[in-house]
């Protein structure tokens, strides 16, 4: 007999749901047979059974989400019918239900509650969780504890015991903190009565609308012990049912009203999306710098080579071909840009895989990566770029593409922007935005001497990076070692 479960789908999905299972209960499965398809924020994967034997149990059902690691089905080798399969699993739920019956803290099994992520520039999804397609559990009868413990701040990888006798994931209990929340608060839908993610997002939205205040009802005497500061020498958090009064009380909509009003709920990868950006600005010591540099010298190979290279690689010879190959070359100068902050160290990467911010529909945010883009010449990043970016829009990336990025650029100058302060794609310390460029006067040099004026394709470029893996000095360095290489290099020699 074997378990199936919920594969990493890239190195920031935590969660996926499931879309469609190509078999039933009872078939046959081969190995490596498509099992069941997934879809995540960033990509929708066929998952292949890893054996071959007898579908016996479906855990997780169409439309559900779980997290990764979490149990999806059982296989077994054809001579155990469904029943004895399932039965396996009944026994430690029976327990679990017993032991939070008395108020203990029963270890949670994987899959209760999605562990919150993200991605760069890039972005990740919120699935509403359902209860599993399973034998009910007796309804659990939490007493409360007679020493409440407040909820961590803190989540460790485990799931544990929080206020109230519940067992709260790391996601849960951060939720729970971020919005001033506390467990007797929330209703729960999770398998034995326990908090999913979706349960507390769904109180945050309410609250945030405008929804109706907390029942007093549902405040016990633990969860009054949260809420006391003293409790935990911390200020008590700002809960979204205050700030919403209090936007009311200065005039301001706090969420959903009527009217010419619109409330528009954050989709999946919109969600996603802004808790990576949240956690990035929280992680690093968000720091800008700009330069301004000329792009005459790629525009004398760059104009007179679009249409024949349109042609031969399909893809549109713009500047974000030229300005990745010369930060490739530019990071092998100044490597710490292309590094992560680690434990009290710096941990940096000898290789670079460059990860390109595409924008889906502006919905929100996801990072392909060009793996190995130091071994690849102008017209292979611009092939790779194109590639990704065209899958990235149509949902059909893999894990892996999305996976081992070291530094990342993101490319907003296609709107003419003059200056972008982009957020950093964790855990990499910098990333490069590329802003419009545009005819501008600039003083050239004369044969004879002296100074003239001409008009040249001028553009900004910004790299926000993290303080605390270098300083000023080494960013300004780097972006003039980029300069450099744009407005020097024979880029024809690129194009043969």
């Amino acid at each position: 007999m074997a378990d199936i479960t919920m594969p990493q789908l890239g190195e920031t999905v935590t969660e996926g749901t499931i879309t469609r299972w190509a078999k039933k209960v009872g078939d046959t499965v081969d190995e490596d047979e498509v099992l069941f398809e997934v879809s995540t924020d960033k990509v929708d994967s066929e998952v292949p059974s890893p054996v071959a034997g007898v579908l016996a149990e479906i855990l997780v059902q169409e439309g559900e989400t779980a997290d990764v690691g979490a149990k999806l089905a059982v296989i077994t080798d054809g001579g155990q019918p469904a029943s004895a399969a399932g039965g396996a699993e009944a026994a430690p739920a029976a327990a679990d239900a017993g032991v939070e019956g008395n108020g203990a803290a029963p270890v949670a099994p994987a899959g209760d509650e999605a562990v919150g992520t993200g991605t760069a520039g890039a972005g990740g999804a919120v699935v509403d969780e359902q209860e599993q397609d399973v034998a009910p559990r007796p309804a659990p009868v939490p007493a409360p504890s007679p020493t409440p413990q407040p909820v961590s701040a803190t989540g460790g990888a485990d799931t544990t015991a929080g206020a109230e006798g519940r067992v709260l994931s790391p996601v849960v209990r951060r939720l729970l903190n971020e919005h001033g929340l506390r467990p007797g608060e929330i209703s729960a839908t999770g398998v034995g009565g326990r908090i999913t993610r979706a349960d507390v997002l769904a109180v945050i939205d309410r609250l945030g609308a405008g929804g109706p205040p907390r029942p007093a009802s549902t405040l016990t005497a633990a969860s009054a012990a949260d809420a006391a500061p003293a409790a935990t020498g911390a200020p008590a958090p700002t809960a979204p049912a205050q700030t919403a009064a209090a936007a009311a009380g200065n005039g301001v909509a706090p969420g959903r009203v009527s009217g010419q009003d619109e409330s528009v709920p954050f989709s999946k990868i919109r969600r996603r999306t802004a808790e990576h950006m949240r956690r990035s600005l929280d992680t690093s010591a968000h720091t800008l710098v700009v330069i301004e540099v000329d792009y005459e010298a790629v525009d004398r190979v760059r104009l007179p080579a679009r249409a024949r290279f349109k042609e031969e690689e399909g893809v549109s010879l713009t500047y974000l071909p030229f300005i990745a190959r010369a930060v490739v070359d530019a990071i092998h100068d100044f490597p710490s840009v292309n590094a992560t902050v680690g434990d009290d160290e710096l941990i940096v990467h000898h290789y670079v895989n460059l990860g390109v911010a595409v924008d889906l529909a502006h919905e929100g945010l996801i990072v392909p990566v060009v793996h190995d883009a130091d071994d690849k010449r102008l017209r292979a990043l611009a092939r790779g770029i194109g590639d990704l970016a065209g899958r990235a829009r149509s949902k059909k990336l893999s894990a892996d593409d999305i996976s081992g990025g070291t530094f990342t650029i993101t490319n907003p100058g296609g709107y003419g922007t003059f200056l972008t302060a982009p957020i950093i794609n964790q855990p990499q310390v910098a990333i490069l935005s590329t802003d419009g460029v545009k005819p501008k006067p600039v003083a050239v040099a004369l044969p004879g001497g002296g100074y003239g004026v001409a008009v040249h394709p001028v553009g900004n470029l910004a790299i926000a990076f993290d303080h605390r893996a270098f300083d000023g000095a080494y960013a300004s360095a780097f972006l003039a070692r980029l300069r450099e290489i744009l407005e020097t290099r024979d880029w024809g020699q690129e194009l043969v």
